[in-house]
């Protein structure tokens, strides 16, 4: 489950790109933080612990402003790209109670039959939770499958108390069977046969007639 972290946060009233630069200079990270009707709050972040927190993008978060805490999920998170950075992060307030959706992770455990290729077809899957019981993930068990099994979103073991929000027949993970080197040469072969490919022959075979008339001229010399 989501752990329950705190971070603790500052008002701000600069904006702008100066500001914001400001605020990441002081190892901090700015954030806006909104929902429930009311007015959007902006304020800091503390940077390395909030760049831990959101290792989980479902991480229940407990920010403390003011003396007072209000718990919040994070909605958009703004990276640098190139630096290991946050820019800025949006929150959504949420309530003791209330339900939220989220993306899940699909976890895979087990192992299929042999000469079997697991693919996972959708990396998460959208779930309606409790806002404080948000899932890290869920697993999804292809121990013994056979090539051609697949599990549908229908067919995965929701948490208890979630709701499934993905089209049930969604694909989530498919199992086909291991392609050999033999069968991959054919189908390469056909496919450059049907585009009208053709290889030349290699540069000796070529090159033998040509040193053979050379080698009959010299002679009748």
């Amino acid at each position: 489950m989501s752990a329950d972290l705190t971070l603790n946060a500052e008002s701000r009233t600069e904006f702008g790109k100066g500001a914001a630069r400001r605020i990441r200079r002081a190892h901090q990270i700015p954030a806006v933080m909104y929902g429930h009707g009311t007015d959007p709050v902006h304020i800091t972040l503390p940077g390395h612990e909030t760049m831990l927190a959101l290792k989980n993008p479902n991480a229940l978060l407990t920010i403390v402003l003011e003396g007072k805490e209000q718990l919040a999920l994070a909605k958009d998170v703004q990276r640098d790209p190139i630096k290991p950075i946050i820019e800025h992060v949006d929150l959504v307030v949420v309530r003791k109670g209330e339900k939220v959706t989220v993306e899940v992770p699909v976890h895979v455990v087990g192992e299929a039959g042999p000469e079997t290729v697991v693919q996972v077809e959708h990396q998460t899957i959208e779930l309606e939770v409790a806002a404080t019981d948000i899932p890290e993930n869920v697993e999804v068990s292809v121990e013994g499958l056979q090539a051609g099994s697949q599990v549908h979103a229908q067919d995965v073991t929701l948490p208890a108390g979630a709701t499934l929000v993905t089209d049930a027949e969604a694909l989530v993970v498919n199992v086909t069977a291991q392609v050999t080197a033999e069968a991959l040469e054919a189908e390469l072969a056909e496919a450059e046969a049907e585009a009208g490919i053709e290889h030349e022959a290699p540069a000796e075979e070529s090159e033998a007639p040509a040193a053979q008339e050379s080698g009959e001229a010299a002679e009748q010399e």
